[in-house]
């Protein structure tokens, strides 16, 4: 099979979605590897550690036109969408909830595309995992650096220092974003609330902090009123598949101190407050009624070298199971596909 693997072209985007090693593997078992000109290059591979591990560096067209498989990290844009074609497999992150026009061009290509956010196994989601992980972790950092006064938030440390009040971090969802978010502001020594409707993953959480962090029901009432004397506000809710809900209305806002800063990590997925809208990591915020909105897609491509590795590790086995078996060896032998 040939495989291809396109240079990333979504602003501020420097992951990939094969590293050199994996060409290596892929080309041991008979395959074709088209790798696309500087497409590692963000991520610390140079084309030459393509070139000795036995891919073939092309152009982005020849890729597209030439691969059975594609693998990728983000979805296509428009400008790739008359790319897309039949025959051929796309592997990568979708977000389709979010882009019906994506949606539709994939429809109309005939392209089999395999999300890599849906992929379901035990009840988890193990190629999401990763990066949920890093943009958990990241929407606190993000976060922190945010409430500087320079940035344009309220000018507090989160984690203060003696004789002052710490800053309050309010976390909406307790999946795998909101539990690193909060091991990130409990490791600054900010005060924490976390939300979630699943009581059992608030328990798991009690236990493992005990009075360092306050779980809470996810109640209309038990948000408006934290939200109210928040200091920072991570969104991290997900609703696999789906758009997030709404939790955070301009209502909300007209009552929080200006200068608060949201970070939604469901902007993928359209976004968990009301004005969430798409941002990029060089003009990552804007401000409404003076609380700062940080809506960054793509929170991980900002820290490539993790982000590549800890992402084609988990996608990798997937990836060659495709090109070995085809599509329907590769879903007779992971279902989860």
């Amino acid at each position: 099979m040939v495989v291809g693997c396109p240079k990333e072209i979504k602003p501020d985007e420097y992951r990939v979605g094969l590293t050199p090693g994996q060409v290596r593997e892929y080309v041991s078992h008979g395959h074709t590897v088209l790798i696309e000109t500087l497409a590692g290059v963000g991520s610390g591979f140079s084309d030459q550690d393509y070139y000795v591990n036995g891919a073939a560096l092309v152009s982005a067209s020849e890729v597209w036109q030439c691969s059975d498989l594609v693998i990728k990290v983000k979805e296509p844009l428009p400008e790739e969408y008359q790319l897309l074609r039949p025959n051929q497999i796309l592997f990568t992150y979708l977000h389709l909830a979010a882009n019906p026009d994506l949606t539709q061009a994939l429809l109309a290509s005939g392209t089999t595309a395999i999300a890599y956010e849906t992929i379901e196994k035990d009840g988890l989601l193990p190629c999401l995992k990763p990066m949920s992980e890093i943009a958990g972790r990241l929407a606190v950092q993000e976060g922190a650096k945010h409430l500087e006064k320079p940035m344009g938030g309220r000018g507090v440390l989160l984690g203060g220092v003696p004789g002052t009040t710490k800053a309050k971090v309010v976390i909406l969802g307790a999946g795998t974003v909101g539990a690193n978010a909060l091991k990130m502001a409990v490791g600054l020594g900010s005060t924490v609330s976390i939300l979630d409707l699943d009581l059992k993953k608030l328990t798991a959480l009690d236990d493992l902090y005990a009075n360092r962090i306050q779980t809470l029901y996810a109640s209309t009432d038990n948000i408006e009123r934290e939200l109210i004397s928040a200091d920072l506000v991570i969104g991290a809710v997900l609703i696999p598949g789906d758009s997030a809900p709404k939790l955070v209305t301009r209502d909300h806002l007209k009552r929080m101190t200006p200068g608060t800063v949201l970070v939604d990590v469901a902007i993928d997925q359209g976004g968990c407050f009301e004005l969430s809208h798409l941002t990029y990591h060089q003009d990552p915020t804007f401000v409404v009624d003076g609380i700062v909105h940080y809506c960054v897609g793509n929170m991980p491509g900002s820290v490539p070298v993790t982000a590549t590795a800890a992402l084609t590790q988990t996608t990798f086995h997937y990836g060659l199971a495709l090109a070995d078996l085809g599509l329907k060896g590769a879903l007779a032998r992971w279902p989860e596909l």
